[in-house]
């Protein structure tokens, strides 16, 4: 037996289970036509809430109705609170440090720290400029929608957890872990942002379209960073030492 082979099992069924070591989905870099559509969606909906059109009308409309929800007031104030953590930074970054430091030691590369903190700059300096740039206030703010104290536009949570979990993803499958851990990280790439912008949503703290744009930010931020990693990191021979071919 080839003492280098890896090791199947059988599952109670008794078909071979999928063996440590494998790529089991995709790394999820989003495609050329999806960060089009996100570009043209980005700019589309920034110039149309500037113009305080219709889409302004209907953010004002879905906030009437999930006010008189009055989820911040009830007793499930916390249970849709906590999927909003989906999308909170230290929620993430805890994950993250687990992830990148169990990789750091297993891998003895760098890598996947200087992904992170690449992201965190980036997403930093964009969803701050947007924030600043627009002004925009959130729904319980009274009067004026686009105000200089405004900071609501896009979603920093939504854009965190596509960004952030895009890629967490991104190691787990390209550092070929288990199996599960690749399956846990996809579920928390794609359904994490959904929830963390339905939970902003139902409990008025953000408009919707706030929401919709953290989401398309957050995907061309998730391309950005692959397409750094490709053009500089991937000539960083130091950092790349020990690094799992592609």
């Amino acid at each position: 037996m080839n003492p280098g082979a890896v090791r199947q099992t059988a599952d109670p069924a008794g078909s071979p289970s999928v063996p440590a070591g494998t790529r089991v989905i995709g790394i999820g870099r989003p495609a050329w036509w999806v960060l089009l559509l996100s570009a043209l969606a980005t700019v589309g909906i920034t110039a149309e809430l500037l113009s305080r059109g219709w889409l302004e009308r209907m953010d004002l409309r879905v906030s009437e109705v999930v006010s008189d929800w009055d989820l911040r007031n009830g007793d499930a104030y916390w249970l849709v609170w906590a999927f909003t953590q989906a999308g909170g930074r230290g929620f993430i970054l805890i994950v993250l440090t687990v992830l990148v430091g169990s990789l750091l030691v297993r891998e003895r590369t760098v890598v996947p720290l200087v992904r992170v903190l690449l992201a965190l700059a980036l997403l930093t300096a964009v969803v701050y400029a947007f924030k600043w740039g627009t002004g925009r206030t959130a729904p319980a703010f009274p009067g004026s929608f686009f105000h200089r104290d405004g900071a609501s536009y896009p979603s920093g949570h939504v854009a965190n957890a596509v960004l952030m979990w895009g890629v967490a993803r991104w190691q787990a499958v390209e550092f070929a872990l288990a199996p599960w851990v690749q399956r846990v990280f996809w579920a928390l790439s794609v359904f994490g942002p959904l929830a963390t912008g339905v939970a902003m949503v139902a409990l008025d703290f953000h408009w919707v379209t706030d929401a919709v744009v953290g989401l398309t930010v957050g995907l061309l931020l998730l391309g950005v960073v692959h397409a750094l990693d490709a053009t500089l990191l991937s000539r960083w021979v130091r950092a790349r030492a020990g690094r799992a071919p592609a």
